[in-house]
């Protein structure tokens, strides 16, 4: 991907980011992520009916790598099934850790797609994946 087209979309999600704000409704899963080494600290918010993802909320103070990184996996998320969530998340995974993946599932996500070349800002686009694992972890099992 071009260093200006990445530059753009990353800063896009970060300053306007999707579905910043979360709601007082006691039928999301709900968690929070934050790193050990910088400010990063969100909370996430997930509603799922029937097996879909019908939206995902976060808020906090981050950077502008796990702003964006929120704001991207939100959009590329809402509306899947949980398998299809799943393998989305996998894909997400083996980009950033530099193995195997299919970059035809991840759409904007591939904006990460070098993050692997710098360790300390990989944890940083790491935090929004752990948030949704984690949410769906409490229902099946996922990610444990």
């Amino acid at each position: 991907m071009d260093s200006d087209l990445r530059r753009e979309i990353i800063l896009d999600n970060y300053q306007e980011p999707t579905n910043r704000g979360l709601v007082d409704d006691n039928t999301y899963l709900k968690t929070n992520t934050n790193s050990e080494s910088c400010i990063d600290n969100l909370d996430f918010m997930m509603k799922i009916d029937n097996g879909v993802i019908n939206d995902i909320r976060f808020d906090g103070e981050a950077c502008a790598i796990s702003t964006s990184a929120a704001s991207i996996m939100i959009k590329t998320l809402i509306g899947k099934d949980i398998e299809s969530a799943k393998n989305i998340l996998n894909n997400y995974k083996n980009m950033l850790d530099d193995e195997d993946y299919d970059s035809d599932l991840l759409g904007e996500l591939n904006v990460y797609d070098e993050i692997s070349k710098q360790p300390n800002r990989k944890n940083c686009a790491l935090l929004p994946y752990k948030a949704v694992v984690k949410m769906l972890g409490e229902l099946e099992g996922y990610g444990k």
